[in-house]
């Protein structure tokens, strides 16, 4: 993780703040960056509460930085500023659309857009266009929406299913209380239903070379390597049908060239080794190991050198000393088992993509996957950086991703991060690997442990188990079928500010998303003039079965219900047995009308919202 906010504890700032920004003195050191021209055919259609940008793609950019100014009489008052949707991360888009939000009703503003070719390099920007949101009258606008039963589809992408983000996995081992529940078991409690729940496949965590595993020490100058610490720790994620990502840091204590340095409570160490063949050796160990232990399933798992070592909170070495890191580390694996996949650079803010892939090239260096984060927006689209250079069979992983990168933030608790989830997942499909949403469990201590209830922790489950609206929005997403269908949409904030995705399961029933949402944080809340009002036609299936899953702050919200029953910082038994009841997501029975051969459904869609209409096989 990479940032914090004035909602922590007040022992858990020390100097983070001053060291969390991104390498000064080593960012946009990449040579070979293209030169993009901007972005052509950009039109503004001016919706209630919003206006809607789009334009044509620019062949090699990962994203689109979108700028904005105020008019005065129809001219600029200053140079257009990048929009800030408030994501507190990277605010380049990849999509060639963009849904502004931000600006006041009724007053025009001048829109450019710039292609992103590298994430710290903005291209010239396009011929700006002017438009203003409309004002709302009281009646929320109609999106119409159209899907063919007997579509034909193509296979519908899953990047929410590989992978999910985890606190280190020593704490499943922890016997202490946070909340006054044990922490390990809600922990694994927490994994096993994101497993059965949602299908995720794998998990990623810090710090399986912390020594709260004992996993390296040094006896009279020799080394001393036990891994039954990590035995236990992933034998538990296995035993619940789980397998690891193997973040290989941090830096054991008495292996590390400076064991001050060290980062979040619980101090892991930061410094690059003091021995570098010492390193190796214990790399070496730790992958033979898994191999003897859990066998050939140890070739599927993937093996990620560190984590954002391009913020200075994460690795007190250079950026050349990282890459050495790299290319020792990912050496050591594939000494064991070529075949073994290894990747990085496990960077903040989609940075070090290009540095990590120009220096593979010179070194020789192997490159299964790339991997990076980023936060607050939909991930970029790494694969014009893969094929400019020379990877393009690397697979994309964001192993880390989600609404905000700051702890204790109120926007992970609501319903708004449940819709952005849904927006970028759609997004993400089909051009990633895995997008992996950080984290599964408010159990989580980087900076302390949870002082609250809902207390703006990155877990898609509260401590006491509780389902976030996140996590709805993922078992949403979960209950999609295997065929995805295309949509029809019309109207003010189609294909925008409300969204979808279609899908027909192998029975032949249909089970169809729509949300609206914006990446405007101002908006977490909620806006009435963003309401919509969704007339859904599913072509040929009138006379079926309807059924719909509603996420909205009042349908599945775990804030609207804490407040309705006056839970203070935890609550009390009988408001725990209250959430506990109301954990998951009631579904019911529409009344549907028919037009043609088709079923119409009509509903109203607030911002934010999300529902999931189940549409039975004939």
């Amino acid at each position: 993780m990479t940032s914090t906010s004035d909602h922590q504890p007040a022992d858990a700032r020390s100097d983070w703040e001053a060291r969390i920004a991104l390498r000064s003195d080593e960012e946009g050191t990449t040579s070979g960056i293209p030169q993009l021209a901007p972005p052509g055919d950009l039109t503004a259609t001016a919706g209630v509460g919003h206006v809607r940008l789009s334009w044509s793609p620019v062949p090699g950019a990962v994203g689109y930085l979108v700028h904005r100014a105020p008019l005065r009489d129809g001219v600029p008052t200053g140079e257009p500023t990048p929009i800030d949707h408030l994501g507190g991360d990277v605010l380049s888009v990849p999509d060639t659309w963009y849904v502004d939000t931000t600006g006041e009703p009724g007053k025009p503003y001048a829109y450019a857009v710039a292609a992103v070719p590298e994430v710290t390099v903005t291209g010239p920007l396009s011929a700006p266009i002017h438009a203003a949101a409309l004002p709302a009258d009281g009646n929320a606008p109609t999106v119409a929406l159209r899907v063919d039963a007997d579509d034909e589809g193509v296979p519908l992408p899953r990047p929410w299913q590989p992978m999910i983000g985890s606190e280190r996995l020593s704490q499943l081992l922890c016997t202490d209380t946070s909340g006054g529940r044990e922490i390990g078991r809600e922990l694994l409690a927490a994994l096993r239903r994101i497993r059965q729940e949602i299908g995720v496949e794998t998990v990623r965590a810090h710090s399986i070379l912390h020594d709260d595993l004992a996993v390296y020490r040094e006896v009279n100058g020799a080394p001393v390597i036990d891994f039954t610490g990590v035995d236990r720790v992933y034998d538990l994620l296995l035993s619940i049908g789980l397998r690891p990502v193997v973040e290989i840091g941090f830096m054991p204590r008495d292996l590390a060239s400076d064991p001050d340095r060290t980062v979040f409570e619980y101090r892991g160490v930061i410094s690059p080794p003091k021995d570098w063949d010492r390193w190796a050796e214990l790399v070496r160990a730790l992958v033979a190991h898994l191999l003897e232990r859990y066998g050939e399933t140890v070739l599927s798992w993937d093996f990620e050198v560190w984590n954002e070592a391009n913020l200075e909170v994460f690795w007190s070495g250079t950026r050349d000393e990282w890459m050495r890191l790299y290319d020792v580390t990912a050496k050591a694996v594939k000494d064991v088992d070529p075949r073994i996949p290894v990747g990085g650079p496990s960077s903040a803010a989609a940075g070090w993509v290009d540095a990590l892939l120009e220096h593979a090239n010179r070194s020789g260096a192997p490159v299964d996957f790339v991997s990076t984060h980023t936060y607050g927006s939909p991930p970029l689209d790494l694969r014009p950086t893969l094929h400019r250079l020379g990877f393009p069979d690397a697979r994309i992983l964001w192993t880390e991703w989600g609404v905000t990168p700051t702890h204790f933030h109120p926007v992970n608790d609501g319903t708004s991060a449940a819709t952005f989830l849904l927006s970028g997942m759609r997004s993400a499909a089909g051009r990633v690997e895995a997008l992996s949403y950080w984290v599964a469990s408010d159990h989580f201590e980087e900076l302390g442990r949870p002082p609250r209830l809902l207390h703006g922790g990155f877990g898609l489950i509260t401590v006491g188990g509780i389902a976030k609206p996140r996590y709805h929005a993922l078992r949403m997403l979960a209950q999609l079928g295997e065929t995805e269908l295309s949509v029809q949409a019309s109207g003010d904030g189609a294909d925008g500010l409300v969204q979808s995705w279609a899908s027909r399961r192998a029975d032949g029933g249909l089970a169809i998303l729509v949300w609206n949402s914006t990446l405007d944080q101002s908006k977490r809340d909620g806006d009435p003039a963003l309401a919509r009002h969704i007339r859904l036609a599913v072509e040929g299936a009138a006379g079926r079965t309807v059924m719909v899953t509603r996420l909205d702050r009042e349908h599945g919200d775990v804030t609207t219900l804490a407040e309705q029953l006056g839970v203070a910082d935890w609550p009390t038994g009988e408001q725990w047995d209250a959430l506990r009841a109301a954990d998951s997501l009631p579904v019911e029975k529409v009344d549907t009308r028919a037009r043609g051969g088709a079923a119409v459904v009509e509903l109203h869609l607030p911002q934010p919202g999300a529902v999931l209409i189940e549409v039975a096989g004939s």
